[in-house]
Formats: C-alpha cells, structure tokens, sequence
C-alpha cells in the first residue's frame, strides 16, 4: 500500500489527496528515497543532497534553524541566534567526532595547513591537488550577481488556505480549507549591490514561491501595490538609471531624476518611495503585493481578473531617516540578522493572504486600464477578500545553497492562474527566466530549491550544463510518439481569450498619472506625513542639475500644488547652501623623522 512504509511524522503530513506537505525539497529528496509517487529519472537529486548532508526533515534534524529543541545555555547579553550559529552547529551534533577531510572528490586530506614544496623554501609542486582542488573552487566560488534585487533575505515556512476560493481558482494551492502547500520567500532591496545595506530608501522585493502539486506557482511580488513603469520596454533604462554611472561608476542623482521627470508614470511610486514607508523595518514589518493584475481561472473555465496582497500580521513599521542612515554604518545587514533571529527564537512572522477581484465586465467599464501596474484597484470599490495565511518557520540550512540560488519566475502558474494583458508582467515572463539561466545555467530547475518537487516531472527538456539527474534516461525525447511518453492535457489547457486591435506601438505616457498620486497625497497622507515626503524628495533631488529640478518639480505641481511647492522650499534652502562646500572631518597621520621611524 502507497505510504505503508511512512514514519508517523511523514504520515502527518499527508493532505487528504496523499500529497505530502514536506516544507523543504529535502523533503522530496526523502518521498523519492521511499519511491513514492515519483519518477526515477529524479533520483539522482538524492545524491546531491547526500553530499551536502540534507536529510528528509531540516526543521527537526537542524532544530535551531527553526526556533525549535535545541537551545544554547546562556547567551550574553551582547549575542543573538545569529553570532551563536557556529557554536549552535557544533551543539547539534552532540558526541559526533569530526569527519575525515577530504578534497571534493571525497579522497582523505592529511595535511591542510602546508603547501606540498622542494624543501622548506623550496617552490610549490604541480602534484600537489590538495592545492589546487582548493584554489581552483575557491576561483570559482561566486556566480553572477542578480542585476537587480541583489542583496536578500530568505526563508521558508507554509500557505495555508482559511477561506474558501474555489469559485474563483482550480489551482490546487487553494484546493480546500486547511491545506497547508511548503513555500519559500525572498526578501531583498532593489538598485543596491550584494553587500549593500538593508536599510535604504529602495523598494523592497517580496517573491514568494509556493511548492505545489501542479507545480511551483512564483508570485514575484514587491512591497509596493504599484511600480515605476507600464511599459516592459523601458525596465532595462529605468534600472540602468537607478545602477550606477558608466564612467565615474558612483550612484547618480541627475541619471535617476532625468528618467524619474521624463517618465511621469512614476510618480506614483516615487511618492510611495519617498514617505515613510520608503524605508521598512526589516523584512518583517513590511506588506507584500503581486503588484500586476492576473487572472484567476475555477473549475468550469470561468475567469476574473484578480491582484493578490499578503498584509503583515506583526503590524507596519517603518525607519525614521536617521535610524536608518545609522544602521546603514553599525549593521547593514540589519533586516537579514533581524529575520533570521525572530524564526531562531520562535517568533515565526506571518502574512494574511488577500485577492482582490473584478470581474471582465467590470474591467470593460472601469474608469482606467485595470492592467496599469502604475495605479491601484480601490478597495471600496474592490475589497479585500482573505484566501489564507503565510508563515515563515525556518531558516536557510546554507545561505548559499537556499537563498542565492533561488529563482522566481513569474510565468510559473499553474493551472488556474493566468497572466493578463498587464504590459510589465508580460515582459518579466521572459526575463525572469533567461536571466535565471545566465546566472544559474539551464538546469536551474534541478537546484533543490527551485525544484518543483511535489510534482510529478514529465517532459522532453534534455542535457544541458549541470543536468544532474539521470536526463529522463530511455524516454522518448521527442513530441509527438508513439511509444508512450508523456501526453499533453487539454483539459489542462489555458482560458480562452477574446481581444482584437491594431498592432502598433502604443504610446502609454500620455495616459491620466496624477489622479491617484493626488489620491495618496491628500487623502492616505496627514499634515506631518506629507512634509516628511517633500523634505526626503528635496533632501535627493537636490543633488540633481537645476533644469532636471525643475522638470521634476513641474511634475509634482501638477499633483497638487501644495506638494510642489513643499518640494520646491526645501529646494530653495539646499541650494543657496550649495556655495558652501560641505567639509568632511579626516584624520592626519603624524610625520616621522628618518630616526624615528627606524623604531617603528
């Protein structure tokens, strides 16, 4: 009988269909050990994550990822889970002597302190492996950087369904009340580098990855409802504005400003960007939205047209200027160390997942495109409805292994979400990835953490840089055949769609892009709200050439007059101080006469 040889714990996890709930690929590393609902050629996945020592349930075999069992005695006051992960690592091994060290191959290692050489001084030898099975790794270590959302945060936990939606989706993620699907989240900054500080003024991105039956479903999401742009076409120039200038390769305020005024559909973001909000405390205190419009699909084949928000349960909190400019120097990583140690301590963050809906009719009759990722879906017009919630359990086993190499794609939905006409959307389905097989490689999808592994694999992808598996083995790789490979599903097949126009390229910045940042600034915004956002516009456009000013602060003016001319009198101040030249306090190192230095 199917799960017969389960353990207890394993037989929990098993939603009324027989699909388990593990929360980790380890754990499909496990279900494939037991042969249980999947096919063989995924076996080799069980090797790679034996040679990393990734067993079938990390939240219990590595409790201090998860805030849970093991506990460090007494930590000093001036410690978190985080400072104590080694000392936390060596505790959970308890009696364990340390391994044999070997070289990548698995060969034993007797000397790892000393280069293999002719004599004492004498030169390195070519023999030596040990060497150069080190440094030739060590060369090779890092992978290209994200060219955007570079530097995050992630980890994972569970969605689970506390409303009912069926008469809207057939996606099997919201299939009844109570079922819980594994996911994992990204949180991360926009413009900034790698190893840049969590803490600045920057949208932050929200990616979310639900590992499901039907497949892995990515709602690549921000914590903003809205975005800088409509059009695909311009994201590459709108990042390279935001990035850093080609030559003097620092940030610059004309490049951002210059793209931000000549592009007015961003004023709406910008607003967002610059209020409080333009700056959350850590990754926990902040809301998560899909941001686009999608389609959501039921059973007999009728759709709506749908947004998705997950609102944060630990309540909005935001970083005051000089807080945040203060974390940026004593702990830049503040919004990682921050996540990491409330799932260390047990104190999970958690989510409640929301859709709003609207129906075609209804999309045919609104007052503006429903597909404008540069606006919002009022919500008296449009509620919020709950569909579940979203906790977060457990931290990366390696950083690495988990988080860098993590991969969202929008264009994963499965059956029962669809794209819209929304233009951005339509231009990351592509470029999420092709960027993910430049930096991760083809087979990206055979990473444990990007593998769909509650599915069952059947296709007709073969070979390729780092095919770790068995590469399907005998199956016909071809489509059609006759030899029983697998067949399509027309059931399966995606709504209809009825459209019609001329084909051309439509001009989109000519549509209404005041009324809503109008909206924001007048009505969501108090007194004391809205002069903080025009002193931090004034306090980065002032940076900028007078004449780019200008253009921007026309911009606002045609918002509401009150907020241009806010912006325009913190303008006014910083420029009749740009006279003066701004000092920076240094430290000179003493002279030393010829003498003595001869003692130093």
């Amino acid at each position: 009988m199917v799960g017969a040889h389960l353990s207890n714990e394993e037989r929990k996890g098993r939603d009324h269909r027989g699909g388990g709930v593990e929360l980790s690929p380890a754990g499909f590393i496990r279900r494939v050990q037991l042969g249980v609902n999947h096919s063989d050629w995924n076996i080799a996945l069980l090797a790679f994550c034996n040679i990393f020592d990734i067993s079938a349930s990390p939240a219990d075999s590595v409790p201090y990822l998860s805030g849970r069992g093991l506990r460090v005695s007494k930590m000093a006051d001036n410690r978190d889970y985080a400072k104590e992960q080694l000392e936390r690592w060596q505790q959970q091994r308890g009696s364990q002597e340390a391994d044999c060290l070997t070289t990548g191959a698995g060969i034993p290692v007797g000397d790892k302190l000393n280069v293999l050489t002719v004599g004492p001084r004498g030169p390195l030898l070519v023999q030596d492996v040990v060497f150069t099975d080190e440094m030739a790794h060590f060369d090779r270590e890092r992978i290209p950087e994200r060219v955007v959302h570079a530097k995050g945060a992630g980890a994972f936990g569970f969605f689970e369904v506390t409303h009912d939606i069926t008469k809207f989706c057939k996606a099997k993620v919201f299939e009844h009340i109570g079922k819980r699907t594994p996911m994992a989240i990204r949180f991360s900054t926009v413009a900034g580098e790698a190893g840049s500080a969590d803490t600045v003024r920057d949208p932050r991105g929200f990616a979310m990855k639900f590992y499901g039956e039907d497949g892995n479903w990515d709602l690549v999401g921000n914590n903003t409802p809205i975005f800088f742009i409509r059009d695909a076409i311009l994201f590459p120039s709108f990042i390279h504005s935001q990035k850093r200038n080609p030559q003097t390769h620092l940030k610059d305020a004309d490049m951002v400003w210059d793209f931000w005024s000549l592009r007015p559909e961003s004023l709406h973001q910008v607003s967002f960007l610059f209020s409080d909000r333009g700056i959350p405390d850590g990754h926990r205190h902040m809301n998560g939205y899909g941001s686009h419009t999608f389609k959501l699909v039921n059973a007999y084949g009728n759709a709506v047209y749908c947004k998705f928000h997950a609102k944060t349960d630990q309540g909005i909190k935001n970083l005051s200027v000089k807080d945040a400019e203060r974390l940026a120097s004593e702990d830049p990583d503040y919004g990682l160390r921050d996540l990491y140690n409330a799932i260390a301590n047990g104190n999970f963050p958690s989510w409640t997942f929301y859709i709003q809906v609207m129906t075609f009719e209804q999309a045919e009759t609104f007052p503006f495109n429903p597909f404008d990722v540069t606006k919002v879906w009022p919500h008296k017009d449009y509620p919020l409805i709950p569909v579940g919630k979203i906790v977060l359990n457990r931290n990366p086993v390696n950083y690495f292994a988990e988080v860098e190499q993590l991969a969202f794609d929008p264009s994963n939905m499965p059956p029962g979400i669809e794209p819209s006409p929304d233009k951005m959307l339509q231009g990351r389905l592509f470029s999420y990835p092709d960027t993910h097989r430049h930096r991760l490689g083809p087979n990206y999808l055979q990473i444990p953490v990007n593998c769909p592994y509650r599915a069952r694999l059947a296709h007709y992808q073969r070979d390729g840089f780092m095919c770790i598996t068995d590469n399907q083995g005998g199956a016909p790789n071809y489509y059609p055949n006759s030899f029983t490979g697998p067949e399509e599903q027309p059931a399966l097949k995606e709504s209809r769609i009825c459209t019609s126009g001329d084909v051309q390229r439509f001009n989109s910045s000519v549509e209404d892009n005041v009324s809503q940042v109008r909206d924001f600034f007048v009505e969501v915004l108090n007194e004391e709200e809205r002069m903080r956002l025009c002193e931090n516009i004034a306090n980065h456009l002032k940076d900028a050439q007078i004449f780019i000013q200008k253009k921007a602060v026309k911009n606002f003016m045609d918002v509401h007059p009150d907020y241009g001319a806010g912006i325009q009198a913190h303008l006014d101040k910083h420029n009749a101080k740009a006279k003066r030249k701004d000092q920076i306090h240094t430290y000179t190192q003493t002279s030393f006469t010829g003498k003595e230095k001869s003692h130093l």
